[in-house]
């Protein structure tokens, strides 16, 4: 993450993603034979040894370097697809359209109720012996058992999250990144999906 200055000089908060290096491996029409309407895009070069027969030979009929990645993005109509040998860059965005971006959140290891479901606690004076700790969790009367989905402490972390809303601040094609405002889930250096949003209209062109 980092910051940029507005024309009125406010400073915005941004976080910096690559977005060159990806490439469209396979097309998918709705006219044809897949039935849909799709594109396959790879990210990351891989070894050819580290790549199993079956996607090795997917790779090369579409004359295709092995890909470390591989994500499908379904569309609307063939009218939008890409050309089979199109790069997709930073010139897909614009300053000031809305975005969402899906990614794997940072592992925290194993916590407990109060960082993990952000319980209030238990008294911390008064000789109290339970303070971060859940309490009850059921009865013994009616029902007699502990609910499912009861919120407990486990394993926090290391789940895929869409943060929406999130604007572009700055598209950079020739270098490749995005500058989008706001945090974004994941950790430097961890794959995310950025998409248009879903709940806001993109600017008028």
């Amino acid at each position: 993450m980092t910051k940029v200055y507005t024309d009125k000089g406010v400073a915005v908060a941004v976080t910096v993603v690559d977005v060159s290096g990806n490439t469209v491996i396979q097309v998918k029409q709705a006219s044809g034979k897949d039935g849909y309407s799709a594109v396959q895009v790879g990210y990351g070069d891989q070894k050819e040894f580290r790549v199993n027969k079956p996607a090795l030979g997917h790779f090369k009929k579409h004359s295709v370097t092995p890909k470390r990645h591989i994500k499908e993005f379904r569309l609307a109509s063939d009218e939008q697809l890409p050309a089979a040998d199109a790069t997709l860059d930073a010139g897909l965005f614009s300053a000031g359209q809305w975005v969402d971006v899906i990614g794997t959140t940072k592992g925290k290891g194993f916590q407990g109720v109060m960082k993990r479901w952000n319980f209030s606690g238990q008294p911390a004076t008064h000789g109290h012996m339970m303070h971060r700790r859940p309490g009850s969790i059921g009865c013994r009367l009616t029902p007699g058992l502990v609910w499912k989905n009861q919120k407990m402490p486990g394993h926090d972390g290391v789940e895929r999250v869409t943060t929406q809303n999130l604007k572009v601040v700055q598209s950079r094609p020739e270098e490749g990144i995005l500058l989008i405002s706001g945090a974004i889930p994941g950790n430097k250096g961890s794959i995310v999906v950025v998409r248009p949003a879903k709940k806001k209209a993109a600017p008028a062109k």
